[in-house]
């Protein structure tokens, strides 16, 4: 039992007793309590395993001369990532990886988008165009690169087969830089433009439709519709598409490894589509310098991180602009709004007195 003490009506104090918590109350009392950081615990614990833990490990094993058998050897400090920097082979997977991270993210969202705003039509079997667009996603990297290698083969591809009945040079796809890039990213867009389109006609369909129909009865067409309502209602997820292709862009590995799968140089003969990871790959497994990979790796992750930095300061930016145009807007409108009503007294106050009548003397 336990023992309280309370005051009385007339000042004298009194004990009150107030029996034990019984041990169901109590496993009551810690479920509310606890229970919380129990249903988010295992996010934490996983993040730590696979995403915390191998992080800092990288970073440790980017500052020692680092090797596949022996282990850890000599500490070398940021000599690593110094001679990255200074290594022009690094600066060329960098330049690759941009490349056809750019040929590959700018066609796909706009494709995604386009799809997107079809898809969201009042179409028939829509059930069957959203899987369909969904289908490449679905079929494995490995398959995709196979397919996509044979079809822009040099010799007997059907790409160039094409351009041959056309009375065109063929094209040497595995040996030019531009070339390569572009059949990689070719691949690429195949791949993740449908999914992308699907993340995007969701974010569409929550538009809600009477905005459209009150902006059809103002005159707005289908075109100015979508630029006017549609885009700027799924601009936040406008950005997250945009955040994941530009971190699986820069990630890129299994498309230029599998492009040209007979060639014993990892990213072409000449490295002409050589991307940071499959650089990475290289000088891990090849090379045995797991020092310098891990310091790639970590310099990948500063250029991804300070690439979505720029991204959110560039969305933040968009989002203060939309709301700025929006309160001028506003303002002004209420600025003529005033001016009316101002107008409309002014005239009321000058309108002329009525004439007198018969009975009324002149003056």
């Amino acid at each position: 039992m336990t023992t309280l003490t309370d005051a009385g009506r007339d000042g004298a104090a009194r004990e009150i007793e107030r029996p034990r918590l019984t041990w169901r109350q109590r496993l009551s009392r810690a479920d509310v309590k606890y229970s919380p950081y129990v249903y988010v615990a295992p996010f934490f614990v996983l993040f730590a395993l696979v995403g915390l833990f191998p992080l800092l490990y990288t970073f440790v094993v980017s500052l020692n001369d680092w090797d596949l058998l022996k282990g850890q050897g000599d500490w070398v400090g940021f000599d690593n990532y110094v001679t990255e920097l200074q290594d022009p082979w690094f600066w060329n997977s960098i330049g690759n990886t941009f490349s056809i991270f750019v040929l590959s993210a700018v066609p796909q969202l706009i494709a995604a988008t386009f799809i997107a705003a079809v898809l969201d039509q009042n179409l028939r079997a829509k059930t069957f165009w959203r899987l369909s667009v969904l289908l490449p996603y679905v079929v494995t990297p490995a398959a995709v690169a196979l397919i996509f290698s044979s079809i822009f083969s040099e010799d007997y591809g059907l790409v160039n087969n094409l351009l041959g009945s056309l009375g065109l040079d063929p094209v040497l796809w595995k040996h030019d830089t531009l070339p390569g890039h572009l059949a990689i990213a070719t691949m690429v867009n195949w791949r993740w433009t449908g999914y992308n389109a699907l993340i995007l006609l969701a974010a569409m369909q929550a538009v809600p439709r009477d905005v459209y129909e009150s902006a059809a009865l103002d005159g707005a067409g289908a075109f100015r519709r979508f630029f006017s309502i549609t885009l700027p209602s799924i601009r936040p997820t406008f950005i997250f598409v945009l955040i994941t292709a530009t971190i699986g862009g820069l990630q890129i590995f299994t498309e230029p490894k599998l492009f040209d799968a007979t060639n014993a140089t990892p990213g072409g003969a000449y490295h002409q589509y050589e991307t940071t990871t499959l650089y990475i790959w290289n000088m891990a497994f090849n090379q045995d310098r797991f020092g310098r990979a891990a310091a790639i790796a970590f310099l990948l992750l500063l250029i991804i991180v300070a690439i979505g930095l720029v991204n959110y300061v560039l969305s933040k930016g968009i989002a203060s602009s939309e709301v700025k145009v929006a309160r001028d807007r506003t303002r002004r409108r209420l600025e003529r709004h005033r001016d009316r009503q101002l107008a409309g007294a002014v005239a009321s106050t000058s309108a002329p007195t009525s004439a007198p009548t018969s009975g009324e003397p002149r003056s």
